[in-house]
């Protein structure tokens, strides 16, 4: 039933919780947890007086991506078959392009639950994913 679950990541600190979700449920249908984290190619400080360049920018987003993917497989138990991807894109529509792309049967991922303000401003990228994604998404809320 489930082959291939994804679990993406941001490297928050609280993905323990999505990782131990999906982790149980790989071991229940044997299946391959794909661990990615999305390199945000939007620079938010690309102005004149922003300070870090597109190049600098870049990079970092690719330090915390693979950290993330370590971090998370880390969580993970060895003989559980992972397998890790980092990506370039906007994190929303690269989960949804990664989900069909690579044929996932189901995304587990953690959630902030962020309301008011924060939500409005920030977005939810979990919400998104789940409200455009082809296959069952199981949210976790993250703890802080």
């Amino acid at each position: 039933m489930y082959d291939d679950i994804l679990l993406p990541t941001d490297g928050n600190d609280g993905i323990a919780a999505a990782a131990n979700h999906a982790e149980t449920i790989a071991d229940r249908f044997d299946a391959t947890v794909h661990v990615l984290s999305v390199v945000d190619t939007r620079n938010r400080f690309e102005s004149p007086t922003g300070g870090l360049s597109v190049e600098a920018w870049t990079d970092a987003e690719h330090d915390r991506a693979e950290r993330a993917v370590e971090d998370a497989v880390a969580m993970l138990h060895d003989d559980l078959p992972v397998e890790t991807a980092t990506v370039e894109g906007v994190p929303k529509a690269t989960i949804l392009d990664y989900v069909e792309d690579e044929r996932m049967d189901m995304v587990v991922m953690g959630t902030h639950g962020r309301t008011g303000l924060d939500h409005y401003l920030i977005g939810s990228v979990a919400e998104k994913v789940v409200r455009r994604s082809p296959v069952p998404v199981v949210t976790v809320r993250l703890s802080d």
